[in-house]
């Protein structure tokens, strides 16, 4: 089809043909009228260039916006579960919803499709002007798994339903109501005892020497627990808040280990000979001193509070495919069942409470070593066996070789 100024373009030309036929029936001349139809035709050939101008698009306006995808190719590209629903039919869902729900959600009444008490009301009611708040769906999927499901109205009889993993975010906010309980039970512990031993010692009982002495140093044990357990909460805090920024100084490990191992070994009653070392002639780390000095005294220190009395604990150190530096401490006492192995870098988790606190434990050693090791880019393991003893293996990155030289370098006097 012509376009409207290809056919204004004929017309006029076929004027200007017409006009020169009349002037020569009117009797003008040959030449007048040659010129007069020349000038009609270039006058028509200009208005053409004009209205081809004028109907292309201008550089500086708009681009002409693309046509919008399908929906079916919208909700492939959400990775989460969405799902549409066509007269309380699922007619659409993407990758993730039948991934979560299963294949046969297909055609099927959305009350089935998604199997929960709490939702079933929510998915075919009323929802109002602006749709509802998001409903908390519990154990959809699997037992663990929070889900929040929002419902919205995008035509008549037509429904959107979206489901949004929650489980992480759920995850957290029990650690965080765990942590506090636990930290809080912890701390009322001793001071109730503390407070108990003062009103005792207020009354008559102050006045014996022999019980006077004994309760103070029930306190004093105390108090000092309650100060071990601040000073590893403070602790735990600063790593997490120093979580994402890599250590930046030069750690010679080996050093270090003989340094931890002398100061366990002067206080630990006549097992200093206990503690064996084995290692390997390693390059230096990057790390914080600080940090690994703590890592190493809670790892050690555990192997010699749970280890049996005349037993070996080794510390070892050696360098594994060049990139890594492997650190194990090993030791030979009754081992941990396997069901507690997942667990044991938890805050507060226990295998045995009474033993962990008569040994003087906060349940908070092996939570700092595990953000401690992965604030150095590094990894942790730990393998039990019952009856034979326990082995914790740290893998931490060496420094590269010509990260080691360029240091020694600046640093050479």
């Amino acid at each position: 089809m012509l376009q409207s100024w290809g056919i204004r373009a004929t017309l006029a030309l076929a004027l200007a043909a017409i006009s020169a036929v009349i002037g020569l029936v009117v009797g003008a001349s040959v030449e007048s009228t040659a010129i007069a139809l020349v000038g009609a035709i270039g006058a028509v050939l200009t208005a053409i260039g004009t209205a081809r101008e004028t109907d292309r698009p201008s550089a500086d306006a708009p681009p002409t916006a693309p046509a919008a995808p399908p929906i079916a190719e919208i909700f492939a590209a959400i990775h989460e579960p969405v799902l549409l629903v066509v007269d309380k039919r699922v007619a659409m869902a993407n990758a993730a919803a039948f991934a979560l729900l299963g294949k046969h959600i297909a055609g099927e009444d959305i009350r089935l499709a998604i199997r929960h008490p709490a939702a079933a009301e929510r998915l075919v009611a009323p929802l109002l002007s602006n749709g509802e708040d998001a409903i908390h769906l519990a154990g959809l999927g699997t037992r663990d798994q929070r889900w929040e499901m929002r419902v919205r109205d995008i035509a008549p009889g037509q429904r959107m339903v979206h489901l949004v993993d929650r489980t992480g975010a759920y995850a957290a906010d029990r650690i965080r109501v765990d942590f506090v309980a636990n930290a809080s039970h912890e701390l009322r512990t001793p001071l109730a005892s503390i407070l108990g031993f003062i009103e005792t010692l207020r009354e008559e009982a102050g006045e014996d020497a022999v019980t006077r002495d004994r309760f103070l140093k029930v306190m004093f044990d105390e108090a000092t627990r309650m100060r071990r357990l601040v000073d590893d909460l403070m602790s735990l805090s600063r790593i997490e808040a120093e979580k994402y920024r890599e250590p930046d100084q030069q750690v010679d490990l080996a050093l270090l280990i003989e340094e931890v191992r002398a100061e366990i070994a002067a206080a630990s009653n006549g097992r200093g000979s206990d503690l064996v070392t084995q290692i390997g002639d390693i390059p230096p780390i990057r790390g914080d001193r600080a940090q690994l000095s703590q890592l190493l005294h809670n790892i050690v220190g555990n192997a010699m509070k749970y280890g049996r009395d005349g037993t070996p604990v080794t510390i070892g150190l050696r360098q594994d495919d060049g990139a890594m530096l492997r650190l194990w401490v090993a030791d030979e006492g009754e081992g941990i069942a396997p069901e507690h192995l997942p667990r044991l870098t938890e805050r507060f988790y226990r295998i045995d409470s009474g033993r962990s606190r008569a040994i003087g434990g906060t349940g908070l050693g092996l939570s700092i070593v595990k953000h401690i090791v992965e604030r150095h880019r590094g990894r942790m393991d730990i393998a039990s066996t019952p009856g034979r003893g326990t082995v914790v293996t740290i893998m931490l990155p060496a420094m590269p070789m010509s990260s080691n030289r360029n240091t020694i370098a600046t640093n050479a006097p």
